[in-house]
C-alpha cells in the first residue's frame, strides 16, 4: 500500500509518500481501506517527537480516519452487521488497549494503556489501516467521508473538553482562544450548541468573518486589539468569562486566567505557542479558578458527538482536501497556521 511515513523525527522533510507493507489484522481487529485522513497538530508534534517518545519506524501519523471494511479479524463479528466487510465506517482516534481502574469506569482516556492512531500505532496516513473492534463506528449512508473523518479528534475532543471536563452548562459564556484551530472551531459549535454566549479571539479579519458564520456572538482581533483582556472584561461587564478555552498555551495563558470570572474554568487539551507557561499562582487562589486539563475521549463521547455531526447539527469547517501525496505540503500550511478549520487528505 502507499502511505505518507518518516523514519526519523524532524520537519516535513522527513515525510515520504512511498509503498510499504499493508498492516497485519490481529484478532479482535478491523482492516479499514481509508477513503479519507484528516491532519491535527498531533501529528506535527509527533512527527517532531520529544523526549521519551519512542516510535517504531518507519512510523505513519494519522489520527482522522474513515473508509471501507475491508477485512476482519479473529473474534470479530460473524460476517454480518456493522462490522461486516464492505461496511463504511468511521473511526474512534482513540482507545485503550487493556482493562484497568479507569476503563472499569468509563474512562479509557484516563488509563496508562490509553493510545491514539498515529502516535502509539500505525495511523490512517495510508491506504489501510487496523484497529480494535471496539474503535469502529458505523457511518449513515448519507455521511461523507471527508466530513466524518475531519469530524473525528476535534469534535470528539471538544465535546470531552466542554461537556465532560468543564461542565458547559446553558447561559455561561466561552472565550475561545485561537478560534481558527480544528479543536476550536468544533468547540465554537458545541458551546453554541449547548446555549452559551461564545467570544471567538483570533488573529486575521478573515478568520472573524469565519467565525461569526460559526455563531461566535463576539469577535476580537488579537493583533490589532493591544489589550484583549480589557476588551472581554467590557463585554462581559468586568465580570470575567465563565470559560476560557486556551489550546494555545505560552503565548495566552497568563492573560486567559485573568479573563476567567471568579471561580471560573479555564480548559485545555493542547499548546500550539508552545507548553512552558510562567504563571501567577495568585490569580488560581485569589480568583479560586479551576484549571482543566482534557485528552481526547471514550468511543461512547466519539458516539454521542457523531450523532450531532451526522445529523448536520454541527459541522466540521474544512479548510482543504488534498492527495495523501501532498501530506508534506499540507502539514506545512498547519505549521503556519494558515487554515481555519481541518485539512482533509484523501490516499
Amino acid at each position: 500500500m502507499k502511505a505518507l511515513l518518516y523514519r526519523e523525527h524532524g520537519e516535513t522533510d522527513v515525510l515520504h509518500y512511498e509503498e510499504t507493507a499493508e498492516p497485519q489484522v490481529g484478532p479482535g481487529e478491523v482492516m479499514v481501506k481509508l477513503e479519507a485522513a484528516a491532519l491535527n497538530h498531533l501529528d506535527i508534534w509527533i512527527r517532531r517527537g520529544w523526549p521519551g517518545l519512542d516510535l517504531a519506524m518507519p512510523h505513519i501519523g494519522g489520527a482522522d480516519g474513515a473508509g471501507v471494511v475491508a477485512a476482519l479479524g479473529a473474534g470479530v463479528g460473524d460476517g454480518t452487521g456493522s462490522v461486516a466487510v464492505g461496511a463504511r465506517v468511521a473511526i474512534c482516534p482513540g482507545f485503550a488497549t487493556r482493562v484497568d481502574e479507569f476503563t472499569r469506569r468509563g474512562e479509557p482516556s484516563l488509563s496508562p494503556s490509553f493510545h491514539i492512531l498515529g502516535e502509539q500505532r500505525s495511523g490512517t496516513f495510508a491506504e489501510y489501516v487496523a484497529v480494535p473492534e471496539e474503535a469502529i463506528l458505523p457511518m449513515p449512508d448519507e455521511a461523507d467521508f471527508n466530513v466524518t473523518a475531519a469530524a473525528q479528534l476535534t469534535f470528539l475532543t471538544a465535546w470531552r473538553m466542554l461537556l465532560t471536563q468543564g461542565r458547559l452548562m446553558p447561559g455561561e459564556t466561552v472565550l475561545i482562544v485561537g478560534a481558527g484551530g480544528g479543536v476550536n472551531s468544533a468547540a465554537l459549535q458545541i458551546a453554541k450548541l449547548c446555549g452559551a454566549t461564545v467570544i471567538a479571539l483570533t488573529s486575521t479579519d478573515e478568520k472573524m468573518e469565519q467565525a461569526a458564520a460559526l455563531g461566535a456572538d463576539h469577535l476580537i482581533n488579537y493583533t490589532t486589539s493591544a489589550n484583549w483582556g480589557k476588551e472581554i472584561r467590557a463585554l462581559t461587564d468586568g465580570r470575567g468569562v465563565d470559560i476560557v478555552v486556551d489550546n494555545v498555551g505560552k503565548a495566552t495563558f497568563g492573560d486567559s486566567m485573568k479573563v476567567a470570572r471568579r471561580g471560573g474554568r479555564l480548559l485545555t487539551v493542547g499548546n500550539t505557542s508552545g507548553p512552558k507557561v510562567e504563571i501567577d499562582i495568585r490569580f488560581i487562589f485569589s480568583k479560586q479558578l479551576h484549571i482543566i486539563g482534557s485528552t481526547m475521549g471514550s468511543p461512547q463521547e466519539f458516539r454521542d458527538v457523531m450523532k450531532f455531526v451526522w445529523s448536520g447539527a454541527i459541522e466540521p469547517v474544512i479548510d482543504t482536501v488534498a492527495a495523501l501525496a501532498d501530506g508534506a505540503a499540507a502539514q506545512e500550511r498547519l505549521q503556519r497556521g494558515d487554515q481555519f478549520g481541518k485539512i482533509v487528505l484523501t490516499p
